[in-house]
This record gives structure tokens, sequence and C-alpha cells, in this order.
């Protein structure tokens, strides 16, 4: 088993970063399935208010508490200040779903403390433990 497998494992709290309310939006799907899967999901986006009857946050740091993982579903040049954010809420892990790479805001994260994955997906990995 990898890293990230292990990470999604043994994670109980995830922020979604980027979530959407629209259901067509991967942001959206992986979120209902890490919440149907029985992980304590915070969602976070600041144009959004609710989603599935939860609460959306405008950042990482509005969370009530600390996060495992920070799942981010944004633009690798949006990246740099999600992972600011995890890092000044004391978050575990930075997860870029899939297509996200962001080099230099992976070694800020790293630097903090953080454990970072990119270009995967937590549904996949999830899955993918059977």
């Amino acid at each position: 088993m990898d890293r990230a497998m292990e990470l999604i494992r043994d994670a109980k709290t995830i922020a979604v970063v980027g979530v959407s309310s629209r259901p067509d939006r991967p942001s959206n799907e992986v979120a209902k399935y890490l919440i149907d899967h029985g992980y304590e999901v915070y969602l976070v986006n600041p144009t959004e208010t609710e989603i599935f009857g939860l609460p959306v946050y405008d950042s990482v740091r509005d969370l009530p508490k600390p996060v495992d993982i920070v799942d981010i579903f944004r633009r690798p040049g949006d990246v740099p200040p999600v992972v600011d954010d995890a890092v000044a809420a004391g978050a575990k892990v930075v997860w870029m779903q899939l297509e996200i790479v962001n080099e230099a805001a992976a070694e800020v994260a790293r630097a903090a403390g953080l454990e970072v994955v990119m270009d995967r997906c937590t549904k996949i990995e999830h899955e993918r433990l059977g």
C-alpha cells in the first residue's frame, strides 16, 4: 500500500476546498462520496453557503477544528493560498486532486511539516482500499 492510500485510510476529517453545489462537478461528487463513506467532511468555498445540508466555510482557517486532509479542487495557480491556509489551520496533509500539481506550494507545505499528495483523487484512492 502506498502512502496516499495510507493517508486516506487513516484520515478521519477532510476539508474539501473548492467544492461546488453543482452535482456535475467532480468536487461535488467526491465530497458526497467522502461523506457517504463516514468521513467528517468540511466544505470550503467562499462563494457557497450550504451544500448537502452542511455549512460551507470561507477558508480552512474558519473550520471548527483542524483536519487531517485538505483536499484541493482548485487550479494549480490557485493552490498556494490554500496551502498557506492549511498550514495556518494546523492540517496534516495537503492533497491536490487529479491534474493538480504545484511544486512550489508542495515545498511550502512540506517545509511546514505537512505531507503532500498531488495529482491523485481521494475517492479513487479510497475505492482502491477495497
